[in-house]
């Protein structure tokens, strides 16, 4: 099916934006993480809580699925003989390896895919940085351009430190664009959700940022499920979308990893799947478009690195499969190739139109006007996205990664 034929590829992104005031954009952590405002949208309906309050606010017997990927300290900061203030913000590695936990794992040297701030002042030549107090130097040498960044290749000393030992002595936390401050030492922390793990992300999953023990240990109480996935979040999350349409948007691909407990218990679940996060709902959604491609044959033989398209769910007219059967199908494809993990990436884009296989919950932060996240969000909720945007302003909400939370319900599945 050609783009033209799918009205999906024809939404106009300018319907799905609206006016968000540089004050409402939160600078700063609340100092209580779990003292958020919650905006609950249900049957339609809107109210207001504290995020402490979200246990009661969920129904026993749900599964929700946490992100626990670690934010990597990826912003690097150099100075020319000149003085001239390079940055370099390290998106994914090249070599050793192209698996993020391996090269962050790994010893001098390492090369990665980067952004360049003021590249303009260094053509050639290798920078130098230390770290006095932890008797760290690290070198970076330009390797090559490659798309809209840079290749560069790292060294240090000592040399049999790890490179994510070397990003968390010399790196700066890596916040997003539209927070207008430098990174600061407490951002290390508050820019890292409480049951972050597997380091790999250069931007947090903040609806995670809201949880504390004491929220966790409450749902644990309340009947709560808890699994977890991990997808490390790329720098491409903040890309905005520059198209009329949003068929003109190319989406970022982001790396998951996922169990075959995980996709058994989800499999096994009877009640509402709550994806904390776009980043969990994304994966979990990934994961029905794998079992799908399995249903269909379309699994190549050995192939052991599942990749999610951007318009897989969109093309053509098909007879899909339940949830049930597809999930199904790629826990047998696991068993057949002997697999406990799998790590797999995807590009898929959730825009209105998308019918959602596995979550039935969605807990998000507020997202900026245009943004696929916000798409994301109107997909779920459809046209009411509007309204509980505009309570949240007109209640003095804040908005984006240290901003408030909402959780939006959906009807519940129909299709098995």
């Amino acid at each position: 099916m050609s783009k033209e034929r799918n009205p999906a590829f024809n939404i106009s992104v300018s319907d799905f934006t609206y006016d968000l005031p540089a004050s409402r954009i939160a600078a700063y952590p609340l100092e209580q993480r779990d003292m958020s405002k919650l905006l609950v949208y249900r049957d339609n309906k809107i109210k207001d809580a504290v995020f402490r309050e979200l246990p009661s606010c969920l129904d026993p017997g749900s599964v929700m699925v946490f992100n626990n990927t670690r934010v990597i300290q990826a912003r690097l900061e150099f100075f020319k003989e000149s003085g001239a203030r390079i940055e370099i913000f390290c998106l994914h590695p090249e070599l050793p390896s192209r698996d993020i936990q391996r090269t962050l794992a790994s010893t001098s040297p390492a090369r990665w895919f980067c952004l360049v701030g003021n590249a303009k002042k260094w053509k050639s030549g290798e920078l130098s940085a230390m770290i006095p107090e932890k008797g760290i130097r690290l070198y970076a040498s330009l390797s090559g351009k490659k798309e809209e960044g840079y290749l560069v290749d790292f060294r240090w000393e000592p040399e049999n430190m790890s490179f994510a030992d070397i990003l968390e002595a010399a790196g700066n936390t890596p916040l997003p664009p539209y927070i207008q401050r430098r990174p600061e030492a407490s951002d290390k922390k508050t820019y890292q959700t409480v049951f972050a793990r597997d380091e790999g992300s250069v931007a947090a999953p903040t609806a995670g940022l809201h949880f504390t023990p004491w929220v966790l240990n409450n749902l644990k109480k309340s009947g709560v499920n808890t699994r977890e996935l991990t997808l490390h979040v790329g720098a491409g999350t903040f890309k905005p979308v520059t198209g009329r349409t949003i068929g003109e948007h190319t989406m970022h691909s982001e790396e998951f990893h996922v169990s075959r407990g995980f996709l058994r218990d989800l499999l096994q679940a009877e009640g509402p799947v709550i994806a904390v996060g776009t980043t969990s709902m994304r994966t979990l959604e990934s994961l029905y478009w794998l079992g799908v491609r399995i249903c269909e044959g379309k699994n190549p033989e050995g192939a052991l690195r599942q990749d999610v398209s951007q318009w897989e769910p969109y093309w053509g007219e098909r007879q899909l499969p339940t949830a049930a059967r597809s999930l199904g199908a790629l826990l047998d494809w696991m068993d057949k190739e002997g697999l406990d993990h799998f790590t797999g990436e995807t590009s898929l884009i959730i825009v209105p139109g998308y019918e959602f296989k596995i979550t039935d919950v969605l807990l998000t932060n507020f997202h900026q006007p245009g943004s696929t996240l916000l798409l994301l969000v109107a997909a779920f909720i459809g046209d009411d996205w509007r309204q509980a945007y505009r309570h949240a302003l007109e209640k003095d909400y804040r908005f984006l990664s240290y901003g408030d939370a909402c959780l939006f319900f959906r009807n519940p599945k129909t299709d098995g």
